[in-house]
């Protein structure tokens, strides 16, 4: 029987991160892994693959409309899907193989197998129990689907799925208007295939910026994505190569069918803790399947902690491997630290979406008194130059005191814009504070400085 300090059951991005860190603190450490790579889903099936397919498909929207106009004139390149998945998979293996890497550089012993918690203080891998002082479960999530709806992974797919497609479809319905359909939607869509996305509520990406969600369903209308919104999906019909999806429209209750090729269901994650024994032992969760944990990542059970996916909070990568190592400074005897309130969010397609803090919305049902500062990349001669004006910086700063509350952007590279906004939002920075900064030129991310400047006199190039 070995023994731990930690045991770390997951290795997705929270897990990995984790079993890192707590080796980094000098605990002896393992992660439990029943995938034959580590990674998780992000790495494997989710947030990697997906942006590599994200990447090819965009060259060739760029090829096809824009190589052109800068006098770059040729045949424009031709889809090989093959050689797309097979680039998609190269980058898969490289990302786990570095994981892989990581592990044995820090000494952090990988439990290959499916590991359950049979009492506290135990984890059985296999028909091996192993002992450790802490467990950390960080087993992620799986996707959700709909009442009459199956999923094969062949027609009727998720996010796993549609990343493996023996071909293009030509006609795939994406069932929910969030971050994945969306993304999803978009690398077929630019390949060819007519995407139709059908969503349950009135606008996509609920939750996100009122201004953004609008300017964002305009301009995916525009690259050939058709959104049928208020509609609730009432069975998926699915034969070996069709699908017939069923939905009635919530306004007037009238029913409507229509054929795919190809069906995306995204409609959410849940916690994947099936398996882990933790009802058994006691481990308190909440009527949604998560684990319930206090500041400190601590469940009920002594010894015993949970992060990522699998506990409270927005299932996103990057906050789980906050928490992750937050959780292991814990452990190790430190304090650790995850703020809540600037974790970014953000949408991969083009234009990129991104978001920190509290939305216009929030700040109204707050009762709280705030100013907008708002810049167009129409007026920044790098998105210009590049074919990538559409969109814009929004900051909401307090109006007293200025503080910087929250932040939206649309356009070119905003997933990457968004994080000097967090810098300055972790320091408690005022919109003045942004806008005195000197910025390079010329650079995307000046229209954050001048969205800074127009919460104050006003932007200079407005």
């Amino acid at each position: 029987m070995a023994q731990y300090d930690v045991i770390v059951i997951g290795s997705g991005p929270g897990g990995y991160v984790a079993a890192i860190r707590c080796a980094q603190l000098g605990l002896k450490t393992a992660c439990v892994e029943g995938r034959s790579t580590l990674g998780g889903t992000c790495l494997n099936i989710g947030c990697i693959p997906s942006k590599a397919l994200l990447h090819a498909s965009h060259q060739l929207h760029e090829a096809e409309h824009n190589f052109a106009k800068m006098g770059l004139k040729g045949k424009t390149p031709s889809v090989d899907w093959k050689q797309m998945l097979a680039y998609k998979d190269d980058v898969i293996g490289q990302n786990t193989k570095g994981i892989e890497f990581l592990f044995k550089k820090n000494k952090i012993d990988w439990l290959k197998g499916w590991g359950s918690i049979p009492a506290a203080g135990k984890v059985k891998v296999g028909d091996e129990v192993h002992e450790a002082k802490n467990i950390i479960v960080a087993s992620g999530s799986e996707p959700t689907t709909l009442p009459g709806v199956e999923i094969d992974e062949k027609v009727v797919v998720t996010s796993t799925g549609a990343l493996e497609l023996g071909k293009i479809p030509k006609k795939m319905v994406v069932i929910g208007a969030g971050v994945i359909g969306l993304e999803l939607g978009s690398v077929y869509s630019r390949l060819g295939t007519e995407v139709q996305v059908i969503e349950f509520l009135d606008t996509v990406t609920p939750g996100m910026d009122a201004e953004v969600r609008k300017t964002f369903q305009r301009i995916l209308g525009k690259q050939g994505l058709s959104f049928t919104l208020g509609a609730a999906v009432q069975k998926v019909d699915a034969t070996k190569t069709k699908a017939k999806v069923t939905y009635k429209l919530r306004k007037d209750e009238s029913e409507h069918v229509i054929d795919a090729d190809v069906v995306l269901v995204s409609t959410g994650r849940k916690p994947y803790t099936d398996g882990l024994g933790l009802e058994a032992l006691g481990v308190a969760m909440s009527e949604r399947g998560q684990i319930k944990t206090d500041d400190q990542w601590h469940t009920n059970v002594p010894g015993i902690y949970a992060i990522g996916d699998a506990i409270d909070g927005p299932m996103l990568a990057h906050k789980a491997e906050d928490e992750g190592m937050a959780c292991a400074e814990v452990i190790a005897g430190k304090h650790g630290h995850v703020n809540y309130g600037v974790i970014p969010s953000v949408i991969y397609t083009h234009p990129e979406v991104a978001a920190v803090g509290l939305t216009e919305d929030e700040l109204k049902e707050q009762g709280r008194a705030y100013k907008v500062g708002k810049f167009s990349f129409m007026g920044n001669g790098r998105a210009k130059a590049n074919f990538a004006a559409d969109g814009f910086v929004k900051i909401l700063a307090d109006k007293e005191t200025d503080r910087i509350l929250g932040a939206h952007v649309i356009g070119p590279m905003a997933g990457d814009l968004i994080h000097e906004i967090c810098v300055a939002m972790e320091f408690g920075a005022s919109a003045e504070d942004l806008a005195l900064t000197c910025h390079a030129h010329p650079t995307y991310s000046e229209a954050v400085r001048e969205a800074a400047l127009a919460c104050g006199d006003g932007a200079i190039h407005a």
